[in-house]
Formats: C-alpha cells, sequence, structure tokens
C-alpha cells in the first residue's frame, strides 16, 4: 500500500519513523512544533545494543558519534563495589553500547531523513486533528492546516496527539526524582575511558563515564517527594544546582565533589515522568509511538531505544498489512507487551535510586547478591530487554503478536 503519512514531532521518534517509511517505500512529512532544531540540547544518553541494533536495521552508522560504553560498575556511597555488568550481550556480535549526546543524535537522524527526501515543518504545534473518511485534516496552531492518509503521533510525553485519541488516558507519573548532570573537564576520576560508573549515594545517586578525550560526563538524579512546577526548575539558578549537589554527596566517597567542581556548566533541572499505560494507542487513522504512548524513565537508558523500535515496526506494519487500521492492530499486538514490560522495569529501578537512608541498606545487599548471582550463572535477567531484533525482510502476518 501507498500512503501519505503526516508525522507529529520531529525529534528521535519522529525522524526516525520518517526514515523507516521512506525505506518501506512510504512517503511522509514531519511537522515540529518548535521553530528550529535542537541541535543545542545538551544532554547525553547511552544506546543500548537493541537500539543500535535497530538503527543498523534503518541503515544509520552512529560510529562516529560519541563514545562505546561496554560495561557499567555499580558502587556504594561509602565506595563499596556492588558490582559490574556489560553493556552488551552474547548475541550482539561484539556490539556495545554507546553513549551519544542527545543533539548529535537528533542531528543524524534529521540529515538521514532529510537526504531521503522527507520534508520538515517548523512551527507547527499540532491542536486538533479529525479523520475525514479516508484519510486525517490535522490543524496547527499558526492557523495552517494539512492533510494525509493516517497521523502518527511522535510528539513525546505531552503528546497532543494521545489527548485526541485518548482523552481518558492517564496522565504521565512523577517518579520522584529531579535530573541534572554536565559536563567535567580537568577531572581525574581513575578507571578506562567508557566505563559506566553507578554511584548509589548515600543522599543522592550519581552516574558518571570517562569519554576518551579526557571529559567526563555525568548525571545525577536528587530526591524529590514533591513534584517541582515548571516555574520552580526555570527559577533554580545553576548555582543553586551546585550548591544542592554538593551538599547531596558530601557525604560520599568517591569523585561526585571533583566532579561538579571540574563542571562549568551544570545542566538545568527536569523532572523524572514515566507514562501509565495508555488503553488506546490508535483509532483507524491516528496512531502514536515512542513517549507519547508509552514513556519510561532513563533507569535503564531505554527509552530512545523503544521509540526507534517501534518506528521499525510500525513501518513493516504498514508495509505488509492491507489497510491502514489492520497495520495499526498488528503494531500494537507486536509491541504493546514489549513496551510496557519495559516501563515498569524502569520504574522499579528507578525506584531504588529515591530510597530513603534506612532502606538503602538492604538495597545494597540485593543488588550486591544480585550482579554477583548474575556474574557466576551468566544470565542476565534484563537479556531480554538488549537481545530484541527486528528482522526487517520477515514479513509481518496479519493479526500478528508479540
Amino acid at each position: 500500500m501507498t500512503y501519505t503519512v503526516m508525522i507529529i514531532g520531529g525529534g528521535i521518534a519522529g525522524s526516525a519513523t520518517a526514515i523507516a517509511l521512506h525505506k518501506a517505500g512510504i512517503r511522509s512529512v514531519v511537522y515540529e512544533a518548535y521553530d528550529r532544531t535542537a541541535d543545542n540540547a545538551g544532554v547525553f544518553l547511552s544506546l543500548a545494543v537493541n537500539a543500535l541494533d535497530a538503527l543498523r536495521t534503518l541503515g544509520l552508522d552512529i560510529s562516529g558519534l560519541g563514545f562505546d560504553t561496554p560495561r557499567i560498575t555499580v558502587t556504594s556511597g561509602s565506595g563499596r563495589k556492588l558490582g559490574e555488568l556489560s553493556y552488551g550481550t552474547a548475541r550482539s556480535g561484539g556490539i556495545v553500547s554507546r553513549t551519544v549526546k542527545r543533539s548529535d543524535l537528533y542531528r543524524a537522524l534529521r540529515e538521514q531523513a532529510a537526504n531521503s527526501g522527507v520534508r520538515f515543518e517548523y512551527g507547527k504545534r499540532l491542536v486538533d486533528a479529525e479523520e475525514t473518511g479516508d484519510g486525517v485534516l490535522a490543524r496547527f496552531a499558526d492557523g495552517s492546516t494539512a492533510t494525509g492518509d493516517l497521523l502518527i503521533g511522535a510528539d513525546g510525553l505531552r503528546s497532543r496527539t494521545r489527548e485526541i485519541i485518548a482523552p481518558d488516558a492517564p496522565r504521565a507519573r512523577y517518579a520522584g526524582l529531579l535530573n541534572t548532570g554536565g559536563y567535567a573537564r580537568g577531572v581525574s576520576v581513575g578507571g578506562e575511558p567508557g566505563m559506566v560508573n553507578a554511584i548509589f549515594g548515600r543522599r543522592c545517586f550519581m552516574a558518571y563515564v570517562s569519554h576518551p578525550n579526557g571529559e567526563v560526563w555525568w548525571v545525577a538524579n536528587p530526591a524529590c517527594a514533591i513534584e517541582p512546577t515548571p516555574a520552580e526548575l526555570a527559577a533554580t539558578t545553576p548555582q543553586a544546582w551546585r550548591s544542592r549537589l554538593i551538599d547531596l554527596f558530601r557525604q560520599d566517597h568517591g569523585p561526585a565533589l571533583d566532579i561538579i567542581a571540574g563542571t562549568d556548566r551544570i545542566f538545568a533541572g527536569w523532572n523524572t515522568y514515566d507514562l501509565p499505560t495508555v488503553p488506546r494507542w490508535h483509532t483507524d487513522r491516528m496512531i502514536i509511538i515512542g513517549d507519547a504512548a508509552h514513556a519510561t524513565a532513563p533507569s535503564i537508558g531505554q527509552g530512545a531505544a523503544m521509540a526507534i523500535e517501534d518506528s521499525v515496526v510500525l513501518a513493516k506494519c504498514l508495509r505488509d498489512s492491507s489497510g491502514v487500521r489492520s497495520a495499526f492492530t498488528s503494531y500494537e499486538g507486536l509491541r504493546r507487551e514489549r513496551v510496557e514490560r519495559v516501563v515498569e522495569q524502569s520504574k522499579r529501578t528507578g525506584g531504588w535510586k529515591a530510597l530513603g537512608p534506612i532502606a538503602r541498606v538492604p538495597r545494597d545487599l540485593v543488588m550486591s547478591l544480585a550482579m554477583k548471582l548474575t556474574a557466576r550463572s551468566g544470565k542476565d535477567p534484563s537479556r531480554w530487554i538488549y537481545e530484541h531484533h527486528i528482522d526487517w525482510d520477515e514479513p509481518i502476518r496479519s493479526g500478528a503478536r508479540s
């Protein structure tokens, strides 16, 4: 089938979907709410091997971006090593996770989509959409409209498309954690470049990794029981973040204080959210993907991975199905169980970061025993996440299930 597709959102999910649709022989236009690209986004993310596998399916080589992160070591605030795990799998063919700047990934995806002939329109914030029998009419905040055979909402956690498709869908769920971080220079943290170091501190979580060029990339997750408002976050100055972090890590062993001191600009903080089960992903002609459908907390590094996987599977379903409705039904059958398991796994892991002083003692013991058992058995309980592979050439059967 040949379709004209409107994609709402030009981030990772939207750009990857445009590339996947082009690979499937389907035309699309990307409508981005902001009036500019995200080239200056300052944060970074780790792409696990399943994300890299899906990007390879899309023909995107990011080996020139960021750096390999083959392993993670976990320590407590006392400096005790709790364990070490691989960031690859036996089935990944030597591929390991890779840490990249989010802006670099945006740029690479957008450039590949544009080189494939995909048009991006900026300043197009969706306000409403309606099905017109054989298509969809989209209305934007600037007064313009657009039409297509179908509409894909890749518009993130605050998705307007989700509100249109499922007005009764749950709101984003605050996880009780804040995020901040930065890039430190002139700091010696020891260890090998690319090793992710996760510190479950006495009062705050930090993860850092040494870039081969000597920089230290890091994030911290201060616990905060009451969800700050956007205004409260915007009013928190970089110096206030610095002072808060110094206070939180003051009692911990390790390089946290040196890393903070070596960071010129600390990221403006943001809240951590995920999305409980959204009961309805699609109508006859509209569908949501990525964070719009199943936002996951960043604790296991799968948010971008799930969005990229979504793009490949949806393109295959549209390529192989007899109509839009059957394609959407097959897509949901193939994706819902997997992504909802990932959301819950991320929620459980993220919950370990927000524990109080008393609960942290048994937590560290449980984590240590679990990682030792994993190392001895060679059986990673998260293997189902990382070894997932999507075969582009395998046809989608009607009514397919995961």
